[in-house]
């Protein structure tokens, strides 16, 4: 489904709308392709479309020969997996965030133009136990939109830290309308996350706070009004999860789609020094000033608190005992993927 941002110049983004899918995709090895040294080293890889994600992991924990390797592991399985005799979990950092959206919208009775406000949402909130209680400790502070492990992350560029003096210094600025409770929105994959955030900005801000859990059913929908623009949302903070599929340019997947002029996520006016910055880093040809430009991108976020910066998940991936299975950080990959010896497939 196309999403039009824009006329002229023309800007859209596009969204799944569905996925037909066959009950099973196989891939045969090339054997004689060329480079011995990357494999192949499996003869045959099957995906298996038609198991349920609850169905796949148990038959991965629960014996061999059925179901190999079971991706997006929630940390709620996470335990199940460890303690199986035949799978093990494999842990990883990802180039994936989960960020609270301001919706900074002129003319609305919350501020989140002001970056006092912006500020203070960012001090009130506790994200080491949020990563503790809310993601089972699989996840990792991010000070900004760049993971840590990746290039464009500036070295020197601290998290925000739960800090409610601080908090409650930046929110005396900020005229809060009398009785108003602020309006966390997401879907029901981050519920528990929202209302965490939710009991700290009541807590160290004094404020209420209402949080609003999205059906699935209407997700397609919102997702499209969100990248149109075509409406004023009517929450002020929306928690949303994002991903990038390279390591060298992050602003290009992720901070542009949270703040730039085409970005589906931006809720609010354009930014114009934002914009600049990214032009900038896009006409770069230099890889050291490439990388350099990033972070000017990822520090220029962080220092205007464009977003509720809260954590990276991190990948969590069940593989069978006699399966070798390199992670990546960024998409499913089985390059380096082989069976061991006691595989099933080879008895």
């Amino acid at each position: 489904m196309i999403a039009v941002q824009r006329a002229k110049p023309f800007a859209c983004t596009w969204l799944i709308e569905k996925e037909d899918r066959t009950p099973e995709v196989v891939l045969e090895a090339n054997p004689t392709y060329w480079d011995h040294k990357r494999g192949p080293f499996v003869q045959k890889v099957v995906f298996r479309n038609s198991l349920s994600p609850a169905d796949a992991l148990t038959h991965c924990i629960s014996g061999d020969g059925e179901v190999d390797i079971v991706t997006e592991v929630s940390p709620a399985d996470a335990q199940r997996v460890m303690d199986s005799k035949f799978a093990h979990l494999e842990v990883h950092d990802a180039n994936r965030v989960l960020v609270g959206v301001f919706n900074r919208h002129p003319n609305r009775d919350v501020p989140l133009d002001d970056k006092n406000l912006r500020t203070a949402l960012n001090l009130a909130v506790d994200r080491e136990k949020i990563i503790r209680d809310g993601m089972l400790g699989y996840a990792s502070i991010i000070a900004s939109l760049t993971p840590p492990w990746c290039a464009g992350h500036p070295k020197d560029l601290e998290p925000f830290t739960c800090d409610p003096a601080a908090a409650k210094a930046a929110f005396a600025h900020v005229k809060w309308p009398a009785g108003r409770a602020l309006r966390i929105a997401t879907g029901g994959g981050f519920a528990a996350i929202a209302n965490m955030v939710a009991a700290d900005i009541r807590t160290n801000l004094g404020i209420a706070v209402d949080v609003m859990v999205g059906e699935d059913a209407g997700a397609l929908a919102g997702a499209r009004s969100l990248a149109e623009g075509r409406l004023v949302p009517d929450w002020d903070l929306l928690l949303n999860f994002w991903f990038d599929i390279s390591s060298e340019a992050a602003p290009a997947m992720i901070h542009r789609e949270f703040f730039g002029s085409d970005g589906a996520f931006r809720v609010g006016p354009d930014l114009p020094e934002f914009n600049k910055l990214y032009t900038d880093m896009a006409g770069e040809t230099d890889p050291a000033k490439f990388v350099k430009k990033a972070e000017a991108i990822d520090r220029f976020s962080k220092e205007e608190a464009l977003g509720l910066f809260l954590c990276s998940p991190k990948t969590l991936t069940a593989v069978n005992n006699h399966v070798k299975f390199e992670p990546y950080a960024t998409t499913f990959e089985l390059a380096e993927a082989e069976v061991l010896d006691g595989h099933w497939s080879l008895k």
